[in-house]
């Protein structure tokens, strides 16, 4: 009887351990698994998001975390938290569009001077040329525009002294247009400086993401080629935007725009501003409008009850759900929207 209990004693002190060694093996393979998931890659908004996610793929070493929320839109008056200061204090990397889109960018340097920052915009001397052009910004007000109507929409005539104008009227925004994501041209130049930041960062990767940039790369020139086709009917065809993300379509399409109005969800549109639309309308035979339609439908509608045009609105391809897809998806209804617009198939 002895001998028995002797036995299932050792017997459950062997099961014992050997649940012991086993949960050991478990811990120190969770542990390595948690050590290769620590790469933390942080994006700025909505659009870096997703371009950084298509680069890093399935790389499951790689975790892209957005700042701010997908339904964001620009990141003009945006402010970080304390939530968000948390979350950059755990990253390896910080993608950003640049330009002056993060204003913010100042207070994430000075708290974490050695954090990574990947600026995706092009050089100041490749961002596109708006020169010549009327730009209204609606993030300043303008109480006094419809007594300067007849100043500022003199182009010759403003054009040896437009650098000493005040006000919300500037010309020229060569550096000022930070929407590069909306160039198709432009937005792939963006992935590629992602795709190579990541590489050199975490090299033992480089594979992965070359080949997931190689593959969205593809999509994108898909995308391009559709364009320049448009961009043949639609060359020197005069617009009118009522976004500045529109100059960069403009760009691509070969569109020559006359008036640009900057819009958002804080702008009170006056009588004169209305007035400098038609004018320009008027004066230069403009047919098509570019709008967004969360901020520019109101303004649109007023417009074509007094003139004769076509509105057309584009995603600025700032908010949507975290699909991958979503940049791809967005610019292919412009395009199909542009497509209809200057009746190519």
């Amino acid at each position: 009887m002895k001998h028995k209990y002797r036995f299932t004693a050792l017997l459950l002190i062997t099961v014992a351990a050997c649940a012991c060694l086993l949960t050991g093996i478990y811990r120190r393979w969770q542990t390595t698994e948690e050590d290769t998931e620590k790469v933390i890659v942080v994006t700025s908004f909505y659009p870096m998001y997703i371009a950084t996610e298509n680069v890093a793929g399935d790389c499951t070493a790689i975790e892209v975390k957005n700042l701010s929320e997908p339904q964001t839109g620009c990141l003009h008056d945006f402010q970080l938290t304390p939530e968000d200061m948390k979350l950059l204090s755990t990253a390896d990397m910080f993608v950003i569009n640049g330009g002056g889109m993060e204003s913010f960018l100042d207070d994430v340097t000075k708290q974490y001077p050695k954090l990574n920052i990947v600026e995706t915009i092009a050089d100041e001397a490749d961002e596109v040329d708006t020169d010549g052009q009327e730009t209204i910004h609606g993030h300043e007000d303008t109480p006094d525009h419809a007594e300067e109507t007849e100043h500022t929409h003199s182009h010759e005539e403003d054009a040896d002294d437009h650098g000493s104008e005040e006000g919300s009227h500037e010309h020229g925004h060569t550096h000022d247009n930070a929407h590069e994501w909306m160039s198709v041209s432009h937005y792939r130049s963006q992935v590629e400086k992602i795709k190579d930041a990541l590489c050199e960062a975490f090299p033992e990767y480089q594979e992965v993401f070359q080949e997931n940039a190689k593959a969205y790369d593809d999509k994108l020139a898909a995308l391009q080629a559709q364009q320049e086709k448009i961009e043949k009917a639609a060359s020197g065809t005069k617009i009118i935007t009522f976004h500045e993300a529109y100059e960069y379509v403009a760009e691509d399409y070969g569109l020559d725009i006359c008036y640009t109005m900057d819009l958002d969800e804080e702008r009170q549109i006056s009588a004169g501003e209305v007035a400098d639309v038609l004018k320009e309308i008027n004066e230069n035979d403009v047919k098509i409008i570019l709008a967004e339609k969360l901020y520019g439908s109101k303004l649109a509608e007023t417009i074509q009850k007094e003139a004769d045009v076509n509105v057309y609105y584009l995603d600025t391809l700032v908010r949507g759900d975290y699909d991958k897809e979503s940049y791809i998806k967005g610019m292919q209804e412009n395009i199909n929207i542009l497509k209809a617009a200057f009746g190519v198939d």
